[in-house]
C-alpha cells in the first residue's frame, strides 16, 4: 500500500526538479522597469495560494475518506497468553491461551454458538 505513494512522491519530486530547472533568478531586465519583478512576485503569491488551496482540498478529502472507512476496519491480531497449571500427577506445565483482539487490543468475542433445533417433519395430510 505504501509503494504507490512512495513512487508518486518520488515521481513528483523528480518532476518538480526538472520543471524548476527551466527558470532563472538572474535579472536580465532594466531596474527602471519593475514589471518583471512585480510579475515574479505576483506569480509566486498566486502559486503559493493555489498550492495551499489544493493541499487543503486533498488533506480534507483524505481525512473524510479515512474517517468514513474507520468503522469498517476489522483488523484483528492473535495474542497468546501463557498460564501455569498443575496436572493430576503433580507436574507444573505452561498452557497457552490464544485471544483474538481488534486493532485497539480489545478481545473480540465471537457470538455464542446456537443450537440448531431439529427440523419439523412435514407429514402429508391423510385422505378422508
Amino acid at each position: 500500500m505504501k509503494l504507490p505513494a512512495t513512487f508518486a512522491a518520488c515521481a513528483g519530486l523528480a518532476l518538480a526538479m526538472i520543471v524548476s530547472g527551466c527558470t532563472s533568478m538572474s535579472q536580465t531586465g532594466s531596474p527602471y522597469h519593475p514589471g518583471p519583478a512585480l510579475g515574479r512576485a505576483l506569480g509566486t503569491g498566486v502559486g503559493v495560494t493555489a498550492g495551499n488551496v489544493a493541499g487543503v482540498g486533498v488533506g480534507f478529502s483524505e481525512g473524510v475518506i479515512q474517517g468514513a472507512a474507520a468503522p469498517f476496519d476489522n483488523t484483528t491480531h492473535l495474542v497468546r497468553v501463557w498460564h501455569t497449571e498443575t496436572t493430576v500427577d503433580g507436574r507444573t506445565i505452561q498452557v497457552p491461551q490464544d485471544i483474538l483482539v481488534d486493532s485497539y487490543g480489545r478481545p473480540v468475542v465471537p457470538p455464542p454458538q446456537q443450537q440448531n433445533a431439529p427440523a419439523a417433519v412435514a407429514r402429508a395430510p391423510k385422505d378422508q
